[in-house]
C-alpha cells in the first residue's frame, strides 16, 4: 500500500458522506493555504529584515493606528469569510440532511444500539414490527442492513459513554446511559465495513470493534427470515443480557 493509499479517507458508501468529505477538504483547503501564507511572510521578513541589510535595528510595538487596522481588516476578513462560511455550510448540512430523519416510513429500517464494555448490540424488531417483544431480533458486533435503504438508529449505554462510528457513513454520535441518542444514513453499495468506538470508553477500548454488512435486498431479507427463525426459541425475557431493548418512539 502507498503513503497516499494509506492516508485517504474510507470508502464512502452513504448518500450524505460527501457533504462531510467537501467540508473537510474546505477547511483543509484554507488551512493550507494560511500555512503557506505565514511560511513564505517568515521567510520573506528573514531575508528582507535580517541583519546583513540592516545594520540598524528598528522596534516597533505593532501599536500604530494603521497597524491595529491592517490587523483588524484581516481578522474580520477571515471571520466573516471563512469562519461564518463554515458554520453556514455545516449548519446547512446539519439541519437539512443529517438531522432531516425519515420520520416512520415503512420501509425504513430501524435498530437499537446498546454499547456496552466492550461490545455492540444490535435489536431488529421482529415480525410483529415492535420492539421489546420476544421475537426481537438480536447480534453482538454484527450490524446486517440492506442497500439502498434509510436506516435508523436509537443509541444507548449499558455502561460508560461509548461513540457508534460509521467510518464509512461519516457518522457517529455518542451513546450515553440515560439516554437515546439518534443517527441515520442510506447505504449506497454492499459490502462489509468497519464499526468503531470512538470514545475512550475503558482498558479494552481496542475491543469495541464491528462489523457492518450491507446486504442486497435479497440477501437481507434472507438474513432477516434467518436470524427470525433463531430469534423465536433464543430471546429469553428473563435475561437481561440479552432481553434490554425498549419501546421505540415515534419521530416527532
Amino acid at each position: 500500500m502507498s503513503f497516499w493509499d494509506s492516508i485517504k479517507a474510507p470508502l464512502d458508501i452513504s448518500t450524505n458522506g460527501q457533504e462531510i468529505d467537501s467540508l473537510f477538504l474546505y477547511i483543509t483547503a484554507w488551512n493550507v493555504f494560511f500555512f503557506l501564507l505565514v511560511i513564505t511572510g517568515l521567510f520573506w521578513f528573514s531575508y528582507r529584515y535580517s541583519a546583513k541589510r540592516n545594520k540598524k535595528a528598528d522596534y516597533t510595538y505593532g501599536n500604530t493606528k494603521k497597524q491595529l487596522l491592517a490587523t483588524l481588516a484581516i481578522g474580520a476578513a477571515v471571520f466573516f469569510a471563512i469562519d461564518l462560511n463554515i458554520t453556514r455550510m455545516s449548519n446547512d448540512d446539519m439541519l437539512g440532511k443529517f438531522w432531516n430523519f425519515p420520520g416512520d416510513e415503512e420501509d425504513t429500517i430501524k435498530v437499537e444500539v446498546l454499547a456496552q464494555q466492550w461490545m455492540w448490540n444490535f435489536r431488529y424488531a421482529g415480525a410483529d414490527g415492535v420492539f421489546n417483544t420476544e421475537d426481537d431480533i438480536l447480534t453482538n458486533h454484527e450490524l446486517h442492513i440492506p442497500v439502498g435503504k434509510k436506516v435508523e438508529f436509537r443509541v444507548t449505554s449499558k455502561d460508560v459513554i461509548h461513540s457508534f462510528y460509521l467510518p464509512n457513513a461519516r457518522l457517529k454520535v455518542d451513546a450515553m446511559p440515560g439516554r437515546i441518542s439518534r443517527l441515520w444514513f442510506e447505504p449506497t453499495q454492499t459490502g462489509t465495513f468497519d464499526i468503531a468506538c470512538a470514545e475512550m470508553c475503558g482498558t479494552h477500548h481496542y475491543l469495541m470493534q464491528g462489523k457492518m454488512i450491507v446486504h442486497s435486498q435479497e440477501e437481507y431479507l434472507a438474513w432477516l427470515g434467518e436470524a427470525q427463525t433463531v430469534a423465536n426459541y433464543a430471546n429469553d425475557n428473563e435475561n437481561i443480557d440479552n432481553f434490554w431493548g425498549w419501546k421505540w418512539e415515534t419521530n416527532k
